[in-house]
């Protein structure tokens, strides 16, 4: 194992673990919509607390203005070409009996991509890559629970969908591994790209898929809150996290 690796290992397990879990757990009872959206806003305001308090500070360090609109550019036009990539393919929730297999493919790339972003912060620094691994594995612990349900629905048994849920959660291991093992010593101009290309997939998914999401059932003040306190959580951690200056 790269030595790159070895020092993040347990922490690529976290989001391994909440795929598994999310999976197993939506498996024999599926949460409820009200739930899941709560679940979502929570997760979309720590995605964005990651952004705010690690990536962009981050960005901002390196004051090269080209290379983060390159960054931002590249990881707009990913988000995209996977967006459209899902959307002939299959969602979840969406035409699933007639496409399980388009699920799959479509879920695989978005914890691929995951993954990935696991790697662009650790490669921006060990407090940074530990947050937002956190702020992922529990926008992964939703897609496990929602891509179960879907496969439920799809007429899969109930060890069908587990096992699939555990090789989806493999994907997330490889995408991070990849990340880690490559990005791994990137400094200059080149960390600044792939941290701006990590922050605009960052935020897609925040604006695009988990508040979208969270909004097809009715909005509750609950739901509205959770945001807040999901963004409130994680910029605790953060505050405790980094030592103090004099």
């Amino acid at each position: 194992m790269p030595s790159a690796l070895q020092g993040v290992f347990i922490y690529i397990l976290l989001p391994v673990a909440a795929m598994i879990v999310g999976g197993v757990t939506s498996a024999f009872r599926v949460p409820g919509p009200r739930v899941q959206s709560s679940i979502q806003h929570f997760a979309a305001g720590v995605v964005f607390a990651a952004v705010a308090g690690e990536i962009l500070p981050e960005i901002t360090h390196q004051r090269d203005p080209l290379d983060v609109i390159i960054g931002f550019a590249l990881g707009v036009a990913a988000m995209l070409g996977v967006r459209r990539l899902t959307e002939k393919v299959g969602q979840p929730g969406e035409q699933v009996a007639e496409q399980p297999t388009g699920l799959l493919v479509a879920v695989a790339v978005d914890l691929l991509i995951d993954g990935l972003l696991v790697g662009i912060g650790f490669a921006a620094g060990a407090e940074n890559g530990i947050l937002l691994t956190i702020a992922l594995t529990i926008e992964i612990l939703f897609l496990g629970l929602s891509t179960a349900a879907a496969l439920a629905r799809a007429g899969a048994t109930r060890s069908r969908v587990m096992m699939m849920t555990v090789a989806l959660a493999l994907v997330v291991a490889v995408g991070a591994a990849v990340g880690v093992t490559l990005l791994s010593g990137l400094s200059g101009g080149a960390l600044e790209l792939v941290l701006s290309f990590g922050a605009a997939a960052l935020l897609y998914l925040v604006t695009e898929e988990l508040l979208v999401e969270a909004h097809e059932v009715t909005e509750t003040p609950l739901a509205t809150a959770m945001f807040f306190l999901g963004f409130l959580v994680l910029f605790v951690i953060e505050i405790i996290a980094t030592p103090g200056t004099t």
